[in-house]
Formats: C-alpha cells, structure tokens, sequence
C-alpha cells in the first residue's frame, strides 16, 4: 500500500508554532505574523477564493494535529451562535478594533506621548509582564510597542482558537476567525463584480 507523499503546505503548522515560540524569545520576531494577514488577503484578491484557510493556514494546521492527531478535541459540533453571521461579523467588528487600538498604542509611542510598555495583553483583558523577550535595540521604540501589541493579538487568537478546540472540533477556530471573515467576505464581493 503506498503512502501518500504530503505536500510542503501541509508543514506549515511548523511555522505557527515557530512564530509563537520566537514570540515568546524576542518580540521583534512578532512582526513576521503579518504574513498571515497580508498573504490570505492577497489570495483571496487575486484569486478570489479561501485557499489560504482551505490548504496554507499553519494555525488551522496546528489545531488539526493537537485535536485529532494527539486528541485534545472532544470533537464535538460547535454550537450554531458561533457559526452565526451576527457572531461571524461581530467578532470581526470587535477584532478590528482591538486592532486598531493597537495601532493606535503604538502611534502614542511614535509620537513620543507614551513609553513602550513591555507586556502582552492574553485576551485583551490580562497584561502579562513580557520584558524578557525584549531587552531594548537599535529600532525606534515604537516598532516594539506594535510587535507587542501584535504579538497579543496572535496570541490571543491562539489561545481562543486552542479553547475552541479543546471543546468541540480541532478546527473550530476556523468558524468565526477573523481572517477567515474578511476572506470570505472578499470573495463573495469578488464573486458579484
């Protein structure tokens, strides 16, 4: 019986959990967490479809292997509020101004009104003392602020997208991601052109 031979794509899980792990050493590594924003955008422009999410997204990978390969799935269906369109895009709503908030934390700190505060927000809610991973270099203080205010919102996802795992189907994340939205969104904008 031959096996079948996996694709480089099929890898890239690797790079999720490489890009929590350099994170979590240096936060300047979070600035590499914009590929996962502007390459799933591109596609979905360009050609109009969710292959990011369908084939290239590391994150959906990572909680595939955790839930059904090693088992910290109960696999069970996700309840129907979360596959709503009013939770869909309300999450959306809500993530896009978290990230804006973001942006605007680090545009205090370009302008020299604030320092850079050295700690990751979990969940936008728990500040979590992260000066370990930053030890102050040759950049402007506010590419720092952004890669922590970044690195927080990856995290953050991560930990939601882990939870929802956990509970119903490894990939339950998927349902309501944020990128996942906007991509479809796209698509279906591209689709009525």
């Amino acid at each position: 019986m031959k096996t079948k031979k996996k694709k480089w794509y099929e890898y890239l899980w690797i790079a999720s959990a490489t890009y929590l792990t350099l994170g979590f050493l240096n936060i300047l590594f979070a600035w590499l967490g914009l590929i996962c924003f502007f390459v799933p955008l591109m596609i979905s422009i360009v050609k109009g479809n969710k292959s990011y999410c369908n084939k290239y997204c590391g994150r959906g990978q990572l909680f595939d292997l955790l839930g059904n390969k090693v088992g910290l799935s109960r696999k069970k269906n996700i309840p129907a509020f979360l596959r709503s369109k009013w939770f869909r895009y309300g999450f959306l709503i809500f993530f896009l101004t978290m990230f804006g908030n973001m942006l605007f934390q680090t545009y205090l700190v370009f302008t020299e009104v604030n320092g850079v505060k050295e700690v990751v927000k979990l969940l936008w809610t728990f500040k979590l003392p992260w000066s370990f991973a930053y030890h102050g270099t040759i950049v402007a203080p506010w590419v720092a602020q952004f890669a922590f205010g970044f690195y927080s919102v990856m995290l953050t996802s991560t930990v939601l997208g882990a939870i929802t795992m956990a509970l119903y189907k490894p990939r339950s994340w998927c349902v309501y991601c944020p990128m996942g939205t906007m991509t479809q969104g796209i698509c279906k904008i591209k689709k009525s052109l």
